[in-house]
């Protein structure tokens, strides 16, 4: 047993090493596609919800951990050995000892397990011991990398087949497993895989053996992400021109006239935000969404969650007012973390939404009166300007004379309570915490060191102090110098973040998180214009 199967587990496995196949699978080796994690099939998805272990490739991109459980262990194969020949047998010891141990284990590969993937040695060990397994398909790197270059594969004028090879080798030596003369005459695309150290030979080999040296030919590197760089030119023209881009991989290389269409046919890289890099702070378990969307937009996206949600120190007066609710007239939520911690902790309690009676319900915004709908109620009032000003002077109509629960984190501005306790009984209590995160990812501060981020994006006051905290002067100081630019959520955000000494570049006219994007879709297009 390899020292990464013993830290899985501190008990002995009473599992037979007989080669008995499983009912049930125990390993799934799945592809994770080329590098976007949005490529993931529903398949993979589904797998790695039920992973005790994934193992991982070190290209496979960090956002598809974000499927497998919390608790899962998380293992990347060149933490096993740095040569890729010492890891093989690693990896096997480590699939089957995890296996034999009880875990569910996912074998996550870059591209398709099945395509210059290894996926089927791999196999072959697990059948030879006995473990049972599922093959999951995933998107290969010659499919993503065309797709998102705008480059077609096969199209009815230009290409009624495509090979796939490895550029892995010496085009030049003897020993080559490769028909270089059968590949400069193949009527169709092709397309080399880990190619790029060898594209001057390649290049050199197919021209040789009668390849029109004006082919178009394409590299592309990255490809479906980000970083996405794609560098095309004529096939005789194409290493030198690679060469001075200094293109590296990993990287595909596709050669054939449909590379031709490419300049139609392009999208990706023509996405509003593509390139950029954009930090977002917002609380781990309220990134999803902000991430997907700003991805969609082509963005790369790295999250730095500076505060984290927790209960409150103590839940007594809370509990308290949740037991007395027919007492109020008013439920009034000013987030969507309220929502979902008042109605954990009512359950909690013993009591149900029944309990809220005749209660009207307000909310300061479509995202928290969005969450109240998600446990079938209907909020009362939002108001049309998304701050605690605009709630208030909503509310002040409404409730003169009446009883007020305001529900909160145990931190904030305190207009609400005090604009409506003028003319109304208020009660105010905490049903979450916001604490400060006291770490933060090392690689991420050395990204805004280096002024690698472009755009940040601040949906709270509170997570400017935060971040602010977590940062050094040399950093704070970048920030006043505008770098990277800042996009505010509000007018009250954009406050605290002048009172910081930086500058909110721009500001959601819609105070939400599509409010937002939208703002920073406007502050990129004017930095590029």
């Amino acid at each position: 047993m390899t020292q990464n199967a013993e830290a899985l587990s501190s008990s002995e496995s009473n599992r037979p090493d007989g080669c008995i196949p499983l009912t049930e699978p125990q390993v799934f080796l799945v592809g994770a596609g080329p590098g976007n994690a949005g490529l993931l099939t529903l398949r993979a998805v589904e797998c790695l919800a039920q992973a005790d272990l994934v193992l991982y490739d070190r290209l496979v991109h960090p956002r598809c951990l974000d499927y497998a459980p919390t608790a899962a262990a998380r293992i990347c194969v060149r933490e096993l050995a740095e040569s890729h020949v010492d890891r093989v047998p690693q990896i096997n010891d480590l699939l089957v000892d995890a296996a034999r141990q009880g875990k569910r284990v996912v074998r996550l590969k870059g591209g398709d397990p099945f395509l210059f993937g290894r996926g089927g040695e791999e196999a072959e060990a697990l059948r030879g011991a006995g473990i049972a397994y599922e093959i999951v398909p995933g998107v290969t790197a010659a499919l993503g990398a065309a797709a998102f270059a705008g480059i077609p594969l096969t199209h009815r004028q230009h290409a009624s087949a495509v090979a796939f090879v490895t550029g892995h080798e010496d085009p030049t030596k003897p020993e080559s497993q490769l028909d270089w003369e059968a590949l400069a005459r193949f009527p169709g695309t092709l397309v080399f895989y880990m190619g790029l150290s060898r594209l001057e030979q390649i290049a050199e080999a197919l021209i040789a053996h009668g390849k029109p040296h004006d082919t178009p030919a394409a590299v592309i590197h990255w490809a479906t992400t980000a970083e996405q760089r794609t560098v095309a030119e004529p096939l005789h023209a194409l290493p030198t021109a690679v060469r001075r881009s200094g293109l590296h991989s990993p990287a595909i290389v596709v050669i054939g006239p449909v590379v031709g269409l490419r300049d139609q046919l392009a999208w990706f890289e023509q996405k509003p935000l593509f390139g950029k890099r954009i930090l977002v702070t917002r609380p781990k378990h309220q990134t999803a969404d902000l991430i997907r969307r700003l991805e969609l937009l082509g963005a790369g996206v790295i999250s730095l969650p500076v505060l984290e949600i927790q209960d409150p120190p103590s839940w007594e007066s809370a509990d308290r007012a949740l037991g007395n609710l027919a007492l109020y007239h008013w439920l009034v939520f000013t987030s969507v973390n309220g929502v979902h911690a008042f109605v954990r902790r009512l359950r909690h309690i013993g009591r149900d939404l029944r309990a809220l009676g005749a209660l009207r319900l307000a909310a300061i915004g479509p995202a928290t009166a969005e969450a109240i709908r998600g446990y079938h109620l209907e909020p009362d009032v939002t108001p049309a300007a998304f701050r605690s000003e605009a709630l208030a002077a909503a509310l002040k109509q409404r409730v003169a004379g009446q009883r007020v629960l305001l529900v909160r984190a145990d931190r904030g501005r305190e207009v609400l309570r005090n604009e409506l306790s003028t003319i109304a009984h208020v009660d105010q209590i905490a049903v979450y915490s916001q604490i400060d995160a006291v770490q933060a990812d090392p690689t991420v501060l050395d990204s805004l060191r280096r002024e690698e981020i472009d755009y940040l994006v601040l949906t709270s006051g509170n997570s400017a102090r935060s971040l602010h905290r977590l940062l050094d002067e040399p950093t704070r100081h970048s920030f006043r110098t505008g770098k990277p630019r800042i996009v505010s959520i509000s007018p009250v955000t954009s406050a605290v973040i002048r009172e910081l000494g930086w500058s909110a570049d721009a500001e959601a006219q819609e105070y939400t998180v599509q409010g937002c994007i939208q703002a920073l879709e406007a502050l990129a297009a004017k930095d590029k214009s």
